[in-house]
């Protein structure tokens, strides 16, 4: 997997494919060589032949749309006998909505989206399904620039200001139920904020946060990539901590679809799932395929910036707007030798747990019950096995986030009740 090879340099013409592309500039007899995507292969049949032959896959212009879109670029689609057209969606609830009334059939999409909505929160109550897990890392929590005169330049600083309520304070998230939210939320309270009674928390689609952080519609936010460093190179916010800080390694987007329209088209998603993970895998192979995918996803019809502004920090090249600059441990992954995409038990109900612990929903639910459900994680065995990427051995994985507190997934309940701050419902 480490020595895949690079493809030509993509178009920045979403609507010219880099498939398309090499084609016509005469490169066609090197195709096969420089994409095994566009090799015929036997593991296609063995997938079985899918019930769509077209699908559109939702996403937002985020820098973790990635997969989806090498999955098409590079033709890694047509290798399993579907055609992937990626469908880019206004906010995290338009992907919702067209997920759940059939307008795409699958969505790179928040984690904490799919969980929501398989609970009632966040949006009608469906049975929903989460494939894949398409990245770990790479988002941000970013501070207004309107802060650093007044010396709040990092998480005690801003606490103590809050908590002093000498005025109101607003932060931005992208869903109710949104990864980012629950970034935010850890985050602060782990310096003795609480979300949900000391500021107000608003919801903002990503591509909106920093026009909005410019006109002072908030103190901060959470948001994935590349909105971070724009809001650094626009001069209007700065990084006071990344993601991966909050919880490194975390899971963030997943590939999903409802629950039905697996159960209806189990080959088509297997070969969306196997496409996508031939992309994740051919982003991670090298630095030189990162900053092709940067290139190529930089592009208007994708997420429309500057390639300068996405590729530091998927290389890991992280700089706070303040003077500080690093090499991050835990930058943005999409696969790593199959350590990213695996679907654990324990990530999914990790999110309900922050729901309890957030009064977003009232009780307890049978958290091991709603992730097996949710989770994929047999059709994952099936399509890694045959795509040859190893499949850990448990279901379950244990992290220590930012607070010092260990997550395993053993004990969800006493560890959704285990937080000194929380806004738990009695």
């Amino acid at each position: 997997m480490r020595n895949a090879q690079d493809a030509t340099p993509p178009s920045n013409d979403p609507a010219q494919p880099l498939r398309r592309t090499l084609i016509k500039s005469g490169a066609a007899v090197a195709v096969a060589g420089l994409l095994p995507s566009l090799q015929p292969t036997a593991r296609a049949a063995t997938l079985g032949k899918p019930e769509m032959e077209e699908v559109k896959i939702g996403f937002i212009p985020l820098t973790d749309c990635a997969p989806v879109v090498m999955a098409a670029v590079l033709g890694f689609d047509k290798k399993y006998g579907v055609k992937i057209i990626p469908s880019k969606q206004a906010s995290w609830a338009a992907v919702r909505d067209n997920l759940l009334t059939g307008g795409i059939q699958f969505a790179d999409v928040l984690y904490g989206l799919m969980y929501g909505v398989q609970v009632g929160v966040g949006g009608p109550k469906r049975d929903m399904a989460v494939l894949m897990t398409l990245n770990h890392n790479g988002q941000g929590i970013t501070l207004s620039d309107k802060l650093i005169k007044d010396g709040i330049t990092t998480g005690p600083t801003l606490a103590k200001a809050v908590l002093e309520k000498k005025r109101a304070w607003t932060f931005a998230q992208t869903f109710p139920t949104s990864t980012h939210a629950m970034w935010l939320y850890y985050w602060l309270a782990t310096y003795g904020v609480n979300p949900m009674r000391d500021a107000k928390e608003i919801t903002v689609p990503p591509p909106q946060m920093v026009a909005n952080m410019r006109v002072g519609a908030m103190d901060g936010c959470c948001v994935g990539e590349p909105w971070n460093a724009v809001a650094i190179a626009q001069k209007v916010g700065f990084t006071v901590a990344t993601s991966q800080e909050v919880w490194p390694e975390h899971p963030e987007k997943v590939l999903g679809a409802t629950a039905e329209f697996v159960q209806k088209y189990p080959n088509t998603t297997k070969a969306v799932m196997a496409a996508v993970l031939d992309a994740s895998r051919w982003i991670d192979a090298s630095d030189a395929n990162r900053t092709k995918m940067a290139e190529t996803i930089a592009a208007p019809g994708y997420v429309n910036t500057q390639v300068d502004t996405i590729l530091p920090r998927i290389l890991g090249h992280y700089e706070n707007g303040l003077g500080k600059s690093w090499q991050a441990k835990h930058p943005m992954r999409f696969f790593e030798d199959g350590a990213v995409p695996f679907p654990y038990l324990s990530d999914g109900m990790w999110f309900l747990t922050q729901f309890r612990r957030w009064g977003l929903i009232k009780t307890d639910p049978d958290y091991l019950a709603v992730a097996k459900a949710v989770n994929r994680v047999d059709l994952y065995k099936e399509v890694a096995t045959e795509l040859k990427v190893p499949v850990p051995a448990s279901t379950l994985r244990t992290s220590k986030l930012i607070d010092g507190v260990t997550w395993d997934g053993k004990d969800p309940k006493a560890y959704a009740h285990s937080f000194k701050v929380n806004d738990l419902a009695v």
